[in-house]
């Protein structure tokens, strides 16, 4: 199961990832940032992954793609965190 919702908080587009993020999502969360993007404009874009479970290595990449875009992450537990630092390292490699 994968979910990607849009939320507008406090002046800033969050997008909201809850389930699975595998190579069979992709094409979807590429689509939902671009959508977001157009729709934030000038502000910036925040990706939620407080309620993702796993990210495969394809996920991961366009997530990393995400983060060179301008995307902010937010997160919790250990997991997330140690995957948002190493997709937001400037020597990630994707």
């Amino acid at each position: 199961m994968f979910r990607l919702t849009e939320q507008c908080a406090s002046g800033r587009m969050v997008l909201k990832l809850e389930g699975r993020c595998s190579v069979d999502v992709v094409s979807e969360l590429e689509a939902g940032w671009h959508s977001a993007t157009v729709k934030a404009g000038e502000h910036g874009i925040c990706v939620d992954l407080s309620d993702v479970l796993m990210v495969d290595d394809a996920a991961r990449r366009q997530l990393a793609r995400m983060h060179r875009d301008g995307a902010r992450f937010v997160s919790r537990g250990c997991l997330m965190r140690e995957l948002i630092r190493e997709i937001t390292r400037p020597s990630s490699g994707d």
